[in-house]
């Protein structure tokens, strides 16, 4: 069984641990010269019901990357308006940490390739090239390149290239392979119709702020800056992460150390943010130019089944963004491991498995399938940490914190340790 899968964010090193654990034989394409993506710059994790997915997928046997995560963090079980529980991981730690046990365990791991070509015949994909030049043959695929970019989707629907951690200048744009074998996709689209939406947060450089704010980030974790009505910029509803949507992040800075001081919004004028004391020497490390605008995302999502292989394709499967309109890192790895695990089980002619929706994350993979189909649905983001999916979750008693309860929930449903087996 070889497996091919295009990015190296979240969900590709994901699919690419599930895949390899069952025995298959995986190559990891990564058009940048590092692995994550946005998750170099992102950080926040189990926060609400991102906790209970983050437990349901151990309690799977699919959650080593979680285990990881945990291992890097800098901040636990910490609180800001209107999230607990969360998790800050270390942006400088963590990538290094996934990449170094994808290595031990065997995958192969190919930096600056650049998927540009497919060759496909009657849905079944046997190839694809990158832009140097090289081809690599495989049995299944799977689609993790994600949904942000490139740069001409940023200056039509968004406010220019703001030079994110994406950099597609240096590296190029991003490429779907499943739009390169004809896949009709998905544009999502914002609450006022146009498509696209912005990416939710900034980083700033944490050591161009004040002294106190620097400690307080330090020992809480977490820094809340009350702002004065003439600093206030509402951008709330541009913004991909809209479980941060709420008044306070509009009311407030509110600053999470990732590492960086991540600001929970779109972008702030940067010399307005120098005039609110203790940022007088504020400087953005993410995007640089987080003053006038971010980077755009939720445009060429895949068409799929809730056992996420893409419609259409015999052998390709797609996770994260490709995936629909799910938020984050957490939602990322957990439709990668899912995905990576389909794959081999499609290569050794198996059913293919579809997750109970008697689980958050099995319903979160066909919930949002769902709501795809609609046009109202298009214009909502889904996320276990808040939002639209976090408040459908607790309709259905499907948000909890109690460990051995979410265990017990999973055995119930006869995943238990279904990932490793």
């Amino acid at each position: 069984m070889k497996i091919i899968i295009t990015g190296g964010g979240w969900a590709g090193c994901s699919a690419a641990y599930a895949a390899r654990i069952q025995g298959a034989e995986v190559v990891l394409l990564e058009r940048t010269d590092s692995l994550l993506g946005t998750g170099l710059v992102g950080g926040i994790m189990r926060n609400n019901g991102r906790f209970t997915a983050t437990e349901e997928m151990i309690a799977m046997g699919g959650g080593e990357i979680f285990r990881i995560i945990d291992k890097t963090c800098r901040h636990t079980n910490i609180s800001f308006p209107g999230h607990e529980h969360a998790s800050l991981y270390d942006i400088a730690k963590t990538p290094t940490a996934v990449a170094n046990y994808l290595k031990e365990i065997g995958v192969l791991v190919k930096l600056q390739e650049r998927v540009i070509k497919a060759q496909a015949e009657d849905g079944v994909i046997k190839s694809v090239e990158t832009s140097k030049g090289t081809v690599y043959e495989g049995d299944a695929f799977i689609d993790t390149t994600g949904t942000a970019g490139p740069m001409h989707n940023c200056s039509k629907y968004g406010n220019g290239c703001a030079m994110c951690v994406l950099r597609c200048p240096s590296f190029g744009g991003r490429v779907s392979l499943a739009g390169l074998c004809g896949v009709h996709e998905i544009t999502g689209q914002k609450a006022n119709g146009t498509k696209g939406a912005m990416s939710g947060s900034c980083k700033l450089y944490k050591e161009s702020l004040a002294p106190e704010i620097v400690d307080t980030l330090n020992q809480k974790g977490v820094a809340v800056i009350p702002l004065p009505e003439e600093f206030i910029e509402n951008h709330l509803s541009v913004k991909a992460c809209q479980q941060y949507a709420l008044k306070e992040f509009a009311e407030n800075i509110i600053l999470l150390d990732t590492g960086h001081a991540k600001l929970m919004t779109p972008f702030y004028p940067l010399e307005k943010l120098r005039r609110i004391p203790g940022f007088e020497n504020a400087r953005y490390e993410d995007p640089y130019s987080g003053g006038k605008g971010n980077s755009m995302r939720y445009f060429n999502m895949s068409p799929r089944t809730n056992d996420l292989k893409v419609d259409g394709m015999k052998n390709l499967f797609c996770a994260g963004e490709k995936a629909g309109l799910l938020v984050g890192h957490t939602e990322a790895i957990v439709t990668g491991v899912l995905a990576g695990y389909n794959s081999t089980r499609f290569l050794k002619e198996k059913p293919l498995l579809i997750l109970s929706r008697k689980t958050a994350i099995g319903e979160a993979i066909a919930y949002v399938g769902e709501e795809m189909q609609t046009e109202e649905g298009l214009g909502k983001k889904y996320t276990f940490s808040g939002s639209v999916f976090f408040d459908h979750m607790k309709k259905l008693d499907l948000y909890r914190t109690d460990i051995n309860e979410i265990r017990e929930n999973v055995e119930k449903e006869g995943l238990l340790n279904i990932f490793a087996s």
